[in-house]
């Protein structure tokens, strides 16, 4: 039996979700697909470049024009710029710097300890909503589900006699699949805010929008998004998962026989030891003059120093105490030990690094072709064509947004793109600023976790490695494809019914806008 592409027995959906699996890993590898994919846009782009658009592009409010990247210029700035663009790859940076953290505490045993403890008080038949209800809760720090749930919830299943992939699967739908849910507020409040506020004064110069008028939406949906997943998770995935074999190299995860006393003591000082940095950050955060708040005085803002110290910040609160822990215990006798932990965490991202770098080359290729905003705005002038009635309107704003995801993954640029054409077209419409923002949250987080495109997809991929070495970009769409159509169909059903109840969106937000 093939490894990873295990014969699955599941009636049609079995069938048909073995079929994208087997055509997915044909493909090949995701580094050979994003050079493959450069090289297209390279031609598409002097295709196009030909062509004159009458599209405006909302952020200079001129035609849209598609830049040609195989003249002289455009590829001798490619090769001075190479280096730049792979290092100025946001997803690389967040991801070596919270893994070197994390390394440590993974390696002296710190979250070895912890995990151990805490499926001691969770109960067997909710570690799948857990796992998924901390997932949503973790966009809070940005992009850490990404790089410390994900993993860890393939570790706590594999634990607990339950297929690793499966709960990674689970975590990876809670981060990425449920993005617009959380009933906490967060940075991504704001920023989608303020890109709604800049194009919803486009017909109203005074409006106003509040950063939380989706929050209450948001926090309903978190529930509707563990239901969903749990149920996915526990009678569709893990089912399917049965039948394939995990033979990768699972020597280096953490064992987890009973802990110790000393481990204990070791745990709950290291934890002292993050509970006080903890305070303190709340300390230097709370004085209204605080120099990690925004200018405004918002510390949820993006602008914030606090919003962008949160992966620094996740590194040194798993690096402090995995150091605290590993010297008391004793994995760690002198400083070399944590060095060389670092260093093993790093070794284990080395696949990642040549696909982040093949990965950069075509995001940024994509960006200064111009095709992904063309490929935008154009979808988004078909719908107000069309006319459609509010409700139909609205579900047809989330299915384009869900498409338009599928190449173009930053939600912000997205929205800067989108949200300039949609909240004016709606607003003429008399659907509020606040309903378009919310049917975009629901369109721009399902299919996040289908596209190989999304920044941290290869990422995934290689966490699914760690257990089953065959794992493809196939394997893993055919594995999150139940999520997304659920997650987009369902979703999109809560908000019309959320609407129809006039059940509040967030603070000071309405369903309605008067002409």
């Amino acid at each position: 039996m093939e490894t990873g592409t295990a014969t699955r027995e599941g009636g049609l959906l079995g069938k048909f979700l073995n079929g994208i699996e087997k055509a997915g890993n044909k493909l090949p590898d995701p580094a050979v697909i994003f050079l493959l994919a450069m090289v297209l846009i390279w031609g598409l782009s002097a295709l196009f470049s030909r062509f004159e658009f009458s599209a405006i592009d909302p952020r200079t409010g001129e035609a849209i024009v598609v830049h040609n990247l195989l003249t002289g210029d455009a590829l001798a700035g490619f090769l001075a710029n190479m280096v730049k663009t792979f290092t100025s790859f946001a997803p690389l940076g967040v991801v070596l710097v919270a893994m070197l953290g994390v390394g440590v505490a993974e390696h002296s045993g710190f979250i070895n300890t912890g995990l151990k403890m805490m499926l001691k008080v969770t109960p067997a038949k909710l570690l799948t909503p857990s796992i998924i209800l901390i997932a949503i809760v973790s966009h809070t720090a940005t992009d850490a589900g990404y790089v410390l749930v994900i993993p860890l919830a393939g570790v706590i299943f594999y634990a607990m006699g339950r297929h690793p992939l499966a709960g990674i699967a689970a975590a990876f739908a809670g981060v990425s699949g449920g993005f617009g849910a959380n009933f906490v507020p967060s940075g991504l409040d704001p920023l989608l805010q303020s890109f709604t506020q800049s194009a919803a004064q486009i017909i109203d110069p005074e409006i106003a929008i509040n950063p939380l008028n989706n929050w209450f939406f948001a926090s309903a949906s978190s529930l509707l998004i563990v239901l969903l997943g749990w149920y996915l998770t526990d009678k569709v995935i893990e089912p399917r998962l049965a039948n394939t074999p995990i033979d990768g190299d699972t020597s280096n995860l953490p064992r987890f026989d009973e802990a110790g006393p000393r481990e204990k003591q070791g745990f709950l000082l290291a934890v002292a030891v993050m509970v006080a940095g903890l305070v303190l950050l709340y300390m230097a955060a709370s004085p209204a003059d605080s120099p990690l708040r925004a200018k405004s005085g918002n510390l949820s803002d993006f602008s914030a120093p606090l919003m962008q110290s949160i992966v620094p910040l996740i590194f040194l609160l798993f690096w402090i105490p995995g150091a605290v822990y590993g010297f008391y215990v004793g994995t760690f006798k002198k400083s070399k030990d944590m060095i060389d932990a670092m260093s093993k965490s790093m070794g284990s991202m080395a696949y990642y690094i040549v696909m982040a770098f093949f990965c950069a080359l075509f995001i940024a290729a994509f960006s200064q072709s111009n095709l992904g905003a063309l490929l935008a705005i154009e979808g988004a002038e078909v719908l107000k064509a069309l006319a459609l009635p509010s409700a139909v309107t609205i579900v047809g704003i989330i299915f384009l947004t869900a498409f338009v995801n599928l190449f173009v993954g930053s939600s912000s640029a997205k929205w800067a793109l989108l949200g300039p054409i949609f909240v004016p077209m709606l607003m003429q419409l008399n659907i509020s600023p606040d309903l378009t923002q919310a049917a975009y949250r629901v369109g721009d987080s399902g299919s996040n976790i289908i596209t190989p495109l999304m920044p941290y997809f290869p990422l995934v991929v290689v966490y699914c490695q760690k257990y089953v070495k065959n794992t493809g970009i196939g394997t893993l769409i055919a594995m999150m494809l139940p999520f997304s159509v659920v997650f987009l169909v369902g979703w999109t059903a809560f908000l019309l019914l959320y609407w129809t109840l006039g059940f509040p969106l967030g603070l000071q937000a309405s369903y309605t806008y008067g002409l």
